[in-house]
């Protein structure tokens, strides 16, 4: 257990007094601390027992200062460096000499300084990437994101045919840019640009890009993006084939076209793009249309029009020529006279079939008036029959209804009278019989 041993001077001496320091460092206090020699110490301990680490990066700078050699090795995805010590002789024994730029991988140790506090990684060993094993990472990587479909066809999305206004991701001055900017105004003068300029190469090509891409990408003015760089070594190349950038144009919603290098050059950037330009000059002619051609589509499309118009026209005319000539048309008050005529005929047929209808008529009327009038009881009274009435006006049938010295009414066929009863006779059996 560590102990703390303090002195105080007193009348009889020296008192030593020992105090026992805390086990841990979530135990310290401010009335218990530990002596900063004693936090160093546990440090120093616990950093020796770490293991070394192989790590990959690319050397941003290197500075030679007698037999010690100090780099920075900085991500290559992300912005972040480390600071690396390397001896004179484990740095030649890489083969290689290194510069700025390198891509190594390289084994590291971390050190603690307990008397000044300084933490330093030291190189034990450092190795320059080959070619060979860039080309097999790459390769990797590709099968990696083909397989996720990052490279599918369905993914990418349509180029509109005249953009708004175009985005540009290039270097700063670079040919790539000039050549894009003058190709597509020879082909589409009016044509707007939103240019951001970033490194393309090195270990600032990858966060650079990534910005702006994100930036133009959240412009709704900006309908189409081309990032284009004028060609160069694989090495120079890679961060086109970097998996968070290769990630972000696959993720973009605007439309992206790569314009990397030069037809022989095939970083993965160019798989995941919505198009693929083989040089920055041939993504000019890809992004807009040519206004010459265009003027020509135009004229070209205005006469075909002109020529289906008048075809049209014509066809019609022939057609109503031919109606026109059809005698209905040339004469059409033969079709009237036609109906006239049907009318006409229609009209006598009626009217006789009416005149008809109203003789047989009044052939029935006369024929049921001559049998009223036979059924008339006038007719009977003009064969000198009469009709005896009481002073009820009712007809007297029966002698029975009378009494000697009654008054009646007598009707005859022309007139009436009246009478008095002189005599009743009551008819017999014998009387109604010969009546019937």
């Amino acid at each position: 257990m560590a102990q703390r041993i303090s002195g105080t001077p007193g009348t009889l001496g020296e008192t030593v007094d020992a105090q026992e320091l805390a086990a841990t460092a979530g135990e310290t206090t401010a009335e218990n601390p530990w002596p900063l020699s004693l936090l160093s110490s546990k440090m120093k301990s616990y950093i020796d027992r770490m293991s070394s680490v192989w790590i990959e990066g690319q050397v941003v700078e290197l500075n030679h200062r007698g037999k010690a050699s100090y780099l920075t090795l900085r991500d290559t995805d992300v912005e972040m460096s480390l600071p690396v010590q390397i001896w004179k002789n484990v740095l030649e024994r890489t083969g290689a000499p290194l510069s700025e730029g390198s891509h190594v991988v390289a084994n590291l140790k971390a050190d603690f300084w307990t008397k000044t506090g300084r933490l330093t990684m030291r190189a034990n060993d450092i190795r320059a990437v080959g070619l060979g094993e860039l080309l097999a990472r790459l390769e990797r990587l590709k099968k990696q994101l083909g397989a996720e479909g990052l490279f599918d066809p369905n993914r990418k999305k349509r180029l509109p045919f005249l953009p708004n206004r175009i985005g540009l991701i290039t270097g700063r001055d670079s040919d790539a840019q000039k050549d894009v900017v003058r190709n597509v105004h020879l082909r589409w003068p009016a044509a707007e640009f939103e240019i951001r300029n970033c490194a393309v190469q090195g270990p600032d090509a990858v966060p650079g890009v990534m910005k702006n891409l994100a930036e133009l990408d959240a412009d709704p003015q900006i309908d189409i993006i081309v990032i284009a760089r004028g060609g160069g070594s694989m090495e120079d190349l890679l961060p086109f084939s970097n998996e968070a950038l290769v990630r972000a144009v696959s993720e973009a919603n605007t439309p992206i076209v790569s314009a990397i290098g030069h037809e022989a050059d095939r970083p993965i950037l160019d798989e995941v793009a919505d198009m693929r330009a083989s040089t920055p000059t041939d993504a000019a002619k890809r992004i807009v249309p040519d206004v010459s051609e265009e003027a020509m589509n135009l004229l070209r499309a205005r006469t075909e029009l002109d020529a289906a118009v008048n075809r049209i026209i014509d066809r019609e005319q022939e057609m109503l020529t031919a109606v026109r000539s059809r005698p209905v048309l040339a004469e059409p008050q033969t079709m009237v006279d036609a109906h006239e005529e049907q009318l006409r005929l229609v009209r006598r047929r009626s009217l006789q079939a009416t005149t008809t209808r109203i003789m047989q008529g009044q052939t029935e009327i006369s024929h049921l008036r001559s049998q009223a009038r036979s059924l008339s009881p006038l007719r009977t009274l003009e064969r000198g029959y009469a009709v005896v009435q009481n002073d009820d006006g009712q007809a007297i049938r029966d002698s029975a209804e009378v009494v000697t010295g009654a008054g009646v009414h007598i009707r005859v066929a022309r007139g009436r009278f009246d009478a008095e009863v002189t005599a009743v006779q009551e008819s017999t059996d014998d009387s109604r019989a010969s009546e019937h």
